[in-house]
């Protein structure tokens, strides 16, 4: 079965409560937006003409808080084939080197995606080919918006604080970009979480166990008992 993480007090736990309520949330938005679309288009014979994009938006947000999530459920999949031929300290060290590369891979990410949304936001990007070096002055891009969502609330703070005042038609697409930091500053988090618990003994791996194979292997057996 998955590995779970230990039990979680205080401001833990509340952050893991967010988070799981916030996936919850995008999911019954996603099923809400469609089922409001299909009942408009065939029983009104009109439609939500922002539903489409939202739809996108919100699957675009559940991925990559799914991808963190199930760093901490110890949800992804992986080959663990090499580290089944090893010793229990060797393991350990594989696992460990796996868990900095993941670091790695998620900080350059980290910056990828600020780099890539920060000028949507009025903001500067990083210098720097691979980490950030300083940052510098980037094309303002703020006055980039959505094809069709509506602005559903403080349109007037965003036109003054985003957009020098000029009048957005749409949500601005700082919005909806701002999971792509957020979402690998999450992802960043949970692996290190999960190389934590790693280094103490709580978790073996970051790779989901053997819980099909077990079952297949089980289906086999009773069928060889027929």
């Amino acid at each position: 079965m998955m590995t779970k993480p230990p039990q979680r007090s205080g401001f833990s736990a509340f952050i893991n409560d967010v988070e799981e309520f916030a996936i919850a949330l995008i999911l019954g938005l996603m099923a809400l937006v469609t089922f409001a679309n299909v009942v408009m288009r065939y029983v009104f014979n009109d439609s939500l003409i922002w539903g489409l994009e939202v739809t996108l938006v919100l699957f675009a947000w559940l991925v990559v808080f799914g991808i963190s999530y199930a760093f901490k459920i110890t949800a992804h999949l992986g080959v663990d084939a090499i580290l089944n031929m090893v010793s229990t300290p060797v393991r350990r060290v594989m696992v460990l080197i796996s868990v900095f590369a993941c670091v790695v891979y998620a900080l350059l990410l980290m910056k990828g995606a600020w780099d890539y949304w920060a000028p949507f936001a009025g903001l500067d990007a990083t210098t720097g080919r691979w980490f950030p070096t300083g940052f510098a002055n980037s094309r303002d891009q703020s006055w980039y918006e959505t094809e069709q969502i509506p602005i559903p609330f403080a349109k007037a703070w965003f036109e003054a604080t985003f957009n020098y005042g000029e009048e957005y038609e749409k949500l601005p697409r700082f919005i909806p970009y701002f999971i792509m930091p957020f979402g690998c500053a999450l992802l960043l988090l949970r692996i290190l979480q999960a190389g934590y618990r790693v280094i103490i003994g709580q978790q073996k791996s970051l790779i989901v166990s053997h819980e099909a194979e077990d079952a297949v292997d089980e289906v086999a057996s009773m069928n060889k008992g027929d």
